[in-house]
């Protein structure tokens, strides 16, 4: 089995209850504890049968509790004196906090099996370590991904690795082409979706050396629970050419924030378009359900939550800045996350596709 028999007796445990226990880092992210327990309010809403475990100062959770009162019969605090900065260095915050900060103790709970999953608005690349260091990567899996919920013109879709891992190699790769489908497995309800690899043109001589190797060992793949399409470009992403979009950490984390800024852009462009003179303020009016659904569909509080792939559990990253809406979106991904086993699809896709260096060292061959 590639998942350590800890994680497997936990998963096992999970089925046997109906619940689905949130662990939460109370005290990572930019706006405080108030926006994440409000967060776990607006999600409790939305969410059947869910938990929560807050991790952080005892002193500031409890009577946050007692004015969130319809939480306290499904939530328990951790006290946790320590709490990782949002500009600490990953390697000083793995130091600081193991052990002792609400970031760690959110990460342990999920490793001990009191909880199915772990949300943090924390530091980035603290919380990266942190989790690598606590969970373990899958054996198999080279290094981890984080993968993002993206809208397109056809309809949501995966797209990793958006921040974890800069550069990668050929396994690399393929290690997140298996993540990714995965993932889009359990979101999607699909039995093999569609892959893309993004490279600078679709046409196979185009293209670093490692995406070329990593897509001829992808070629080949049967019955691996993925169908591999080959190339995809930039403008693909948008159109929602393929399920899942592979890509390494750097590129995929300027494609992300190119697409958040454009966002806010034609919004922004938008909203001072209908209010340029008396006739756009009457259209936008006529307009206004129309509006309203675009609004929504741009909203990045709606696909907040950035998904930690390739550990043994399951970590959502919330944005640091967002509000309590964008939390509940964090803590309602998890919640499907949890209950749509996705720790088990992953293994499953491994055991289909196994990966290793000598497939590498056998693309190299036939190349």
């Amino acid at each position: 089995m590639n998942l350590d028999f800890k994680v497997l007796a936990s998963r096992v445990f999970k089925n046997m209850k109906t619940n689905i226990r949130i662990s939460v880092d109370a005290m990572g992210g930019d706006n405080g504890p108030r926006i994440v327990l409000h967060g776990a309010v607006l999600a409790l809403k939305q969410c059947k049968n869910i938990e929560f475990v807050f991790h952080g100062k005892e002193e500031i959770l409890k009577p946050l509790l007692d004015e969130f009162a319809i939480l306290k019969p499904i939530s328990t605090v951790k006290h946790c004196e320590k709490v990782i900065s949002m500009d600490e260095k990953p390697s000083n915050a793995l130091r600081k906090g193991r052990g002792s900060s609400s970031m760690w103790s959110t990460l342990q709970a999920v490793k001990d099996g009191e909880a199915d999953v772990a949300v943090s608005g924390g530091n980035t690349g603290a919380l990266m370590a942190m989790a690598t260091f606590c969970l373990r990567p899958i054996k198999g899996i080279s290094r981890p991904a984080i993968a993002a919920i993206w809208p397109s013109m056809r309809a949501d879709i995966v797209v990793l690795d958006v921040g974890a891992t800069v550069g990668g190699d050929a396994k690399q790769l393929v290690d997140f082409t298996i993540l990714g489908s995965a993932l889009a497995r359990a979101l999607f309800n699909q039995t093999s979706p569609s892959v893309g690899l993004l490279n600078v043109g679709v046409e196979e001589m185009k293209g670093l050396e490692q995406v070329k190797e990593a897509s001829r060992i992808l070629a080949q793949a049967k019955n691996a629970g993925f169908s591999y399409h080959g190339f995809v470009e930039g403008d693909d992403i948008g159109k929602g050419t393929v399920d899942v979009v592979v890509t390494e950490g750097f590129t995929g984390n300027i494609a992300l924030k190119t697409a958040e800024g454009t966002a806010r852009q034609v919004g922004t462009y938008l909203k001072n378009a209908l209010k340029a003179d008396l006739i756009s303020k009457l259209g936008a009016l006529i307009a206004s359900r129309a509006l309203k659904a675009f609004k929504a569909k741009m909203d990045p509080r709606a696909g907040n939550g950035g998904i930690f792939l390739g550990l043994n559990g399951i970590v959502i990253k919330s944005h640091g800045g967002t509000d309590e809406i964008g939390f509940k979106s964090a803590l309602c991904l998890a919640h499907e996350m949890a209950k749509d086993e996705l720790l088990e699809k992953i293994a499953e896709g491994m055991e289909r596709f196994p990966t290793s260096i000598d497939q590498t060292e056998k693309a190299k061959e036939i190349s």
